[in-house]
């Protein structure tokens, strides 16, 4: 067994961190379990300047990765600001998941598939997404099942993700929530003007046009443009995936019967729970931290106080993103039915 087929051999420490398309190649580290169980971000944020890495072509590692690996990762996509991390965390304490949280390399891959058709960019018979999916399906034990939390763009292509063998839980909330969440903190306000390009971009795809020109957004109208893109593309997935395969779930309803809803959770995503460890699971410190940075106290009720102050301080951009919503509902029959499926 060469160096390559030993590492990979080691299971899921031999982490697939990103892709280099131009170079055909893929960098691999090494990241312990106590590191993959503590991130956030399995990207950049999850490597030190001692973490091993190689970047190795792709071709070599499909020649080497066992073929009967498993290929039954199952998925949470989300909107963004919508308790992703928080349930990716909860779900990590059930004894037989293996929490991952935003793997670089399939921003990668999203990436990858918006700029040109699927496998254009790669050898025609090389399947880069099923390498993928099968290098992020290893667990650390067995009898574990690998959940995987993407970043939320990562949607687009929740088809080419999710295999036969696999199924998704689809997050969000109404957009009223999303919006004063969004409007509560000052990183997220400037997360969403970074995003509208693309999230136009993303958006006339869908439509089969441009939604509405650039320069015509305030900041409501971007917050609506925000929702609406991410629901659109978690509806894609509900609709493209087999009968069965997806989970809505509200945040906020999440939030009113936490222990009722991770049952439910762990039920869909075939992981088994007792009631007493859902308890346990809900009564730990996860609850009360503000997940993506645990070492910060964050509960329910400070979320919701933080919404109330932004529902009064925002009022105008608030009413300006629903005018909005309500208007693209009125001329695109496929928004109306993503926004009333997810609550719009």
């Amino acid at each position: 067994m060469d160096e390559l087929a030993r590492r990979l051999a080691c299971g899921p420490s031999i982490f697939p961190h990103s892709l280099d398309v131009a170079k055909r190649q893929l960098l691999l580290v090494e990241l312990s379990e106590a590191a993959i169980a503590q991130a956030s971000f399995l990207d950049q944020r999850a490597l030190t300047p001692s973490t091993w890495g190689r970047w190795i072509p792709i071709a070599d590692i499909a020649e080497r990765l066992d073929p009967s690996s498993r290929d039954d990762a199952q998925y949470i996509f989300h909107i963004g600001h919508v308790g992703s991390t928080l349930v990716s965390r909860l779900i990590g304490g059930i004894d037989t998941a293996f929490a991952l949280r935003e793997p670089l390399i399939l921003r990668d891959l999203a990436a990858i598939a918006r700029a040109a058709p699927p496998g254009a960019r790669f050898d025609p018979d090389l399947d880069v997404v099923g390498l993928v999916r099968r290098l992020l399906a290893r667990s650390i034990r067995p009898d574990q099942r690998t959940i995987i939390k993407a970043t939320s763009f990562v949607s687009d292509i929740a088809a080419q993700l999710v295999s036969a063998q696999a199924r998704a839980l689809l997050l969000a909330v109404s957009p009223t929530s999303y919006f004063t969440t969004i409007l509560a903190g000052d990183d997220s306000r400037r997360e969403l003007e970074a995003l509208t390009p693309a999230r136009l971009d993303r958006l006339a795809i869908r439509l089969g046009e441009p939604p509405c020109p650039p320069d015509s957004l305030g900041e409501g109208e971007r917050l609506a443009l925000g929702w609406l893109t991410e629901t659109m593309a978690l509806q894609a997935a509900a609709d493209t995936l087999a009968p069965g395969a997806t989970l809505r779930i509200d945040f906020d309803e999440f939030l009113a019967r936490p222990v009722e809803t991770l049952l439910a959770i762990a039920s869909h995503l075939e992981l088994a729970l007792s009631s007493e460890r859902a308890d346990a699971i809900i009564a730990g410190p996860d609850m009360q931290r503000y997940s993506k940075a645990p070492e910060y106290r964050y509960s329910a009720g400070l979320r919701k106080q933080l919404q109330e102050q932004a529902r009064r301080d925002h009022a105008g951009a608030i009413r300006n993103g629903l005018a909005w919503l309500d208007e693209a509902k009125r001329r695109h029959p496929e928004v109306a039915h993503a926004a009333a499926t997810f609550g719009g």
